[in-house]
């Protein structure tokens, strides 16, 4: 198999940054004086920030308008992308293999761009890849295959030359549903981890298993 075209998913992925996300759902609520249900965090699990804010107001009556609420979620998150999220081990090694082997190389991500692109230029990975998507950009989530689509579309690759690396089940049941080939990235924060093996091409317990990649893939 020759990988032609390769979209990464951010969070739990490249970064070890889900734990972030376990407690900004109720923290940003109780900010702004309303209290959480205790289902919230397993709702917002497959989420996009757009979608969250939308779930404030139809479920917990907040009047902010949507942009509000995502900007007030981004100040809380600022800090941690622009200053404290970590690559998670090999993720650099493995980008610079694949961009040496002439793979293009996108982003498809539920974070806001200005988060992401503070992180990993911060790593210093942000220029391997071409573009990045968000979901609150194309207006779906990854429980759609739209973003991957759209991803596709730019690459210029073949869809069965083009590989998607994410660490959530939900995306990679999005991925795979779509025909895409799927590289499922361990994350601790991600339970299903036996359905993820079935559906994944292939699983990595993490990035550093460039051989794993190498013995299957022909790049």
């Amino acid at each position: 198999m020759r990988i032609r075209g390769a979209i990464f998913d951010v969070d739990g992925t490249l970064l070890d940054s889900m734990f972030i996300w376990d407690t900004i759902g109720e923290a940003y609520l109780r900010s702004i004086g309303y209290e959480p249900r205790e289902d919230l965090n397993e709702v917002f699990k497959n989420m996009s920030l757009l979608q969250a804010a939308r779930y404030y107001q139809t479920e917990y009556g907040v009047t902010l308008c949507v942009d509000e609420i995502m900007d007030g979620v981004n100040t809380m998150l600022e800090r941690y992308y622009c200053f404290e999220a970590p690559l998670k081990p090999g993720a650099a090694e493995l980008l610079a293999w694949l961009q040496k082997n002439g793979v293009k190389l996108c982003v498809t991500t539920a974070t806001d761009r200005y988060l992401v692109e503070a992180a990993l230029k911060r790593c210093g990975v942000l220029s391997y890849f071409g573009r990045i998507f968000t979901c609150g950009e194309v207006g779906r989530g990854k429980d759609e295959p739209h973003i991957f689509e759209e991803a596709l579309r730019f690459l210029g690759t073949q869809k069965s030359e083009t590989v998607v690396f994410d660490d959530a089940l939900y995306a990679i049941r999005t991925a795979k549903g779509a025909d895409f080939p799927v590289v499922a990235v361990y994350d601790v924060h991600e339970k299903a981890q036996n359905e993820i093996r079935e559906l994944s091409t292939i699983y990595l317990e993490d990035l550093t298993q460039l051989n794993e990649l190498q013995k299957l893939f022909s790049v």
